[in-house]
C-alpha cells in the first residue's frame, strides 16, 4: 500500500507541472476579440449580420446631414440616434472596431435576411469582410447619440 502511494506521488510531481504548461495554451485556441481601449460599459448588443456600402454613397449626404466619407469608421442602422457609438465585432475573426452611427439603413430587404447593420467600407476592411460582402457580427453600444 505504502508503495503506491510512493508511485502516485513521483507521477504527481512529473504530470501536474506538465498540466500547468499544457492547460493555458489550449485555453488559447479561440482568438479574442480585439479591444479598442474603451472600458465604457456596455449600454446594449445585439447579434445579426453586417454588410458594408461605399463607392456608390462616397460623398453623398447622410441622413444625419454630414458628407459619407466610405473610408471613414462610420455606419448606418435602422433606429439607433445618430451620434451613437458602437462597437461592431467580426464573430468569425475577432476583429473589432468602433463606429459612429451616422445614416440609416440597412435597406428593408437587407434587413430581412438578417443584416442588422450597414458599415463603410473603411469599417468592413479592418473587420475583413469586404470580399465576403456580409459577416456574422455582434453590436455592443458604447454610448448613445442625441
Amino acid at each position: 500500500m505504502k508503495s503506491s502511494k510512493v508511485r502516485f506521488r513521483r507521477v504527481a510531481r512529473i504530470v501536474i507541472p506538465i498540466m500547468v504548461l499544457i492547460a493555458p495554451g489550449c485555453a488559447t485556441r479561440s482568438k479574442a476579440p480585439a479591444t479598442t481601449g474603451t472600458s465604457s460599459a456596455i449600454l446594449e448588443v445585439r447579434e445579426g449580420l453586417a454588410s458594408f456600402y461605399g463607392p456608390g454613397f462616397h460623398g453623398k449626404e447622410t441622413a444625419s446631414g454630414s458628407k459619407f466619407d466610405m473610408k471613414s469608421m462610420v455606419a448606418a442602422h435602422p433606429s439607433y440616434p445618430f451620434g451613437t457609438v458602437v462597437r461592431v465585432t467580426n464573430v468569425r475573426n475577432g476583429r473589432a472596431v468602433e463606429l459612429r452611427i451616422v445614416d440609416r439603413g440597412p435597406a428593408r430587404v437587407p434587413r430581412s435576411e438578417g443584416v442588422i447593420i450597414d458599415v463603410s467600407q473603411g469599417a468592413a476592411t479592418s473587420l475583413n469582410f469586404v470580399r465576403a460582402g456580409r459577416t456574422p457580427v455582434r453590436i455592443e453600444v458604447l454610448r448613445w447619440g442625441d
